[in-house]
């Protein structure tokens, strides 16, 4: 195999919360008790070299398998194939309604709607699948459902208590799903949002022979938002940042981490811990840098609305002050003749005429001498204390203007940019060890790269380059899950030794030299998956014939059967919505929040205000019930729980309250208020397909006993499993 590509792994990523607990204080010393030790253990191991893992070997396209199958689609040929091998009995195709409304699920987020169902149904040409999945892949909202699922892995979030990056970062969102709707090719998808070029070629010559510069797109620009959202402060001092970058690209985008060289050589992998610094220290020149976004109108006219709301301040202010003198120099000085004599000098000088440790002084006892409103009113006359709150009140009414739209991008600092980099010891900036210099590098490469056009620039062409043998064969992966639950290979983030093996190598393989060819589409890929008799497949069938292929293959690994799942958090409401006839579908634009009353609300969920405070929670219930994630770490596979607050959610919440009355009326219009009618029309709307005469029957019955039958008959679809899961 090349040189080039050498192996690392995957550490699984813990999801953190709240406050640190006590013993977090001995962490420090336990790392420098435990890691000489784990260090020396670890030179013990047999740790496998490049050679030796599957990951790193070349991608090669193999022979699509023939006989198998009559299906002219190669993924059935290789699955086909498989399961043969197996001695398994593959289930036939799903109900054309069935498939519809997965299909439509999956690629949109969204359910098909009553004229799509009648539409496709109506429809017996052997091209009616091809449509509809052209039309689906062709709809604005694909790129908003596959945004979202590749925002679960760039670790995107609105609100972090530490990322200045925060206003504005939804324009890094908006531009991931605009990406993904154009059919951005996978390899400029990620140069874009490493290097802010998505262009493999940085220079062209021109028809009149000239050697140009490619300049980047405008607009990528918002994909630097990936960079900026791992740093949490402007200046960068913490390494945090860089720490973000190594961590987050190579678990997104190679299948591996290389975080467990943080601290230490990597255990089960040859990576070591100079190896995770040199690829840090192709970030460690980066710091944040505001762009506005806002019109000279709008400058000027901010400018104007802050002179004159600082006027307004500024004369309620002087006012309050005046009137609160005596009191509050009362208490100051109190205050003040309690401090030590030297700090009292200090800080009884004019500002101006302070020297630098003086002023360090005053402001060290800044705290201290801040006189609080409460302590003002408690040596305030009763009778004085109503015009003081009147005071208070007019102020905190004047609100200033919303400040004006910025974008939070990097740059590289020139000075920072000659600055050496070193292993730091337990990846503290504050302890470099002076002994372990880096040079820029990858931990995967074994020749000494040359940084001609930049350090991210070279990074990114090597990453991905289609010698490099994790690129595309990630990417394939991660999108084939997305589809069926589970990937080709065992481990959602992990192509090192721990991972294993692929569950079907050949096809991992084939699909992956052939994303390569077809430029890194993957719309293409979307496409050849969602069209094959794989995809196809039935969820249940013969029940003897589901006993022996459950005997043989009880994980469904071969993939005989469509695997059975839930529905994220976001389908699930916008189903929802959809259903009360009030879902907005504007793609684009800032977030909203969970509390907010406002049309916003009924956005996607995709818009949904997300994040994590430790002083407060700021995760909606809805999205953490159903296993969304916050944007702290890589989530390359939700979890999928069942709990009872789901259940509970679906039954009671004001959400589903309201959607239950809101269906009900547009089940009365539809039907004329024809019971049969509305139980006929609220199958198809909910669950995509006609009830059966059994279900029929029992929804008559309950609905008769029912004061408000509709809206009972409503809410009883939306607590159906089957509302929820795709089969």
């Amino acid at each position: 195999m090349p040189t080039d590509f050498q192996s690392s792994a995957a550490t699984p990523s813990v999801r953190s919360g709240g406050k640190a607990g006590p013993w977090t204080r001995w962490i420090p010393l336990l790392l420098l008790f435990a890691l000489p030790r784990w260090n020396s253990f670890a030179a013990t191991r047999n740790i496998p070299k490049p050679e030796d893992i599957w990951s790193l070997q070349p991608v090669r396209r193999p022979a699509i398998p023939e006989g198998a199958t009559t299906s002219t689609n190669p993924i059935d040929a290789f699955i086909a194939a498989s399961c043969r091998t197996a001695g398994l009995s593959v289930l036939g195709d799903a109900d054309p309604a069935v498939w519809l409304r997965r299909v439509t699920l999956d690629l949109t987020g969204l359910a098909p709607t009553l004229e799509e169902q009648d539409a496709f149904l109506a429809d017996p040409s052997a091209e009616a699948r091809e449509r509809v999945v052209n039309r689906l892949l062709s709809s604005e909202q694909h790129g908003v459902r596959y945004g979202r699922h590749w925002l679960d892995v760039l670790r995107y979030s609105d609100i972090d208590e530490n990322m200045p990056a925060a206003p504005g970062i939804h324009l890094w969102r908006d531009w991931v799903i605009n990406a993904i709707q154009q059919d951005l090719p996978y390899d400029e998808f990620v140069r874009a949002q490493i290097s802010g070029n998505r262009a493999a070629h940085r220079k062209t010559i021109s028809p009149e022979g000239h050697l140009t510069r490619v300049e980047p797109h405008p607009e990528d620009l918002f994909a630097l938002g990936f960079l900026a959202r791992g740093a949490a402060s402007r200046e960068n001092a913490d390494h945090q940042l860089a720490f973000s970058a190594v961590e987050t690209i190579s678990t997104a985008f190679m299948g591996m981490t290389v975080g467990c060289a943080r601290c230490h050589d990597h255990f089960f992998d040859p990576i070591l811990q100079s190896d995770f610094y040199a690829m840090k220290a192709l970030f460690d020149p980066l710091v944040l840098r505001p762009v506005s976004l806002a019109t000279a109108a709008e400058v000027f006219a901010n400018g104007r609305a802050r002179a004159e709301h600082d006027a307004k301040v500024k004369t309620v202010v002087e006012a309050m002050r005046t009137f609160i003198a005596p009191y509050h120099n009362r208490l100051y000085e109190e205050r003040l003749s309690a401090l030590p004599p030297d700090a009292q000098v200090a800080i009884r000088k004019p500002e101006r005429e302070r020297s630098a440790a003086e002023q360090k002084v005053a402001d060290d006892y800044h705290p201290i001498l801040r006189i609080d409103p409460g302590k003002i009113k408690k040596v305030m006359p009763a009778a004085e204390i109503p015009k003081y709150d009147a005071y208070l009140k007019e102020l905190a009414g004047l609100k200033a203007p919303p400040a004006l739209p910025t974008f939070w991008t990097v740059e590289e600092d020139p000075k920072r940019l000659t600055e050496k980099s070193y292993v730091l010891t337990t990846g503290d900036p504050a302890r470099p060890k002076l002994s372990q210099e880096v040079a820029p590098g990858f931990p995967f490469n074994t020749r000494k790269p040359e940084f001609r056009e930049g350090r991210r620039e070279t990074f990114g062409d090597w990453l991905t380059a289609p010698e490099n043998p994790l690129f595309a064969r990630v990417a394939v992966h991660r999108i084939w899950q997305w589809h069926f639950g589970s990937g080709l290979h065992g481990s959602p983030g992990d192509f090192g030794a721990l991972g294993g093996k692929p569950v079907h190598p050949q096809l991992l393989d084939w699909l992956a030299s052939e994303f390569i060819a077809r430029n890194y589409s993957m719309k293409w890929l979307h496409h050849l998956i969602v069209t094959s008799e794989t995809y196809r497949r039935a969820s249940s069938g013969p029940a003897e014939t589901l006993a022996e292929n459950r005997r043989i293959d009880p994980d469904n690994r071969q993939l005989w059967q469509f695997p059975l799942r839930r529905l994220e958090a976001e389908p699930i409401r916008d189903s929802l919505l959809q259903l009360a006839g009030t879902l907005d579908l504007t793609v684009g634009g800032k977030s909203f929040s969970e509390g907010e009353t406002s049309a916003g609300k009924s956005r996607r969920t995709a818009y949904l205000q997300r994040g994590y405070r430790a002083s407060q929670n700021v995760m909606p219930a809805f999205l953490q019930s159903f296993d969304a994630e916050d944007g702290r770490t890589v989530c390359t596979r939700r979890t999928q729980t069942e709990t009872a607050p789901q259940a509970l959610f679906l039954m009671n919440s004001g959400l589903v309250e309201s959607v239950s009355k809101s269906f009900a009326e547009r089940l009365q219009t539809l039907s004329n208020g024809d019971p049969d009618a509305s139980i006929s029309i609220g199958y198809r709307m909910a669950l995509g397909r006609p009830p059966t005469e059994s279900e029929r029957t029992q929804a008559r019955d309950y609905i008769r006993s029912e004061t408000n039958p509709t809206k009972s008959l409503a809410w009883v679809l939306l607590n159906l499993d089957e509302f929820v899961y795709v089969r």
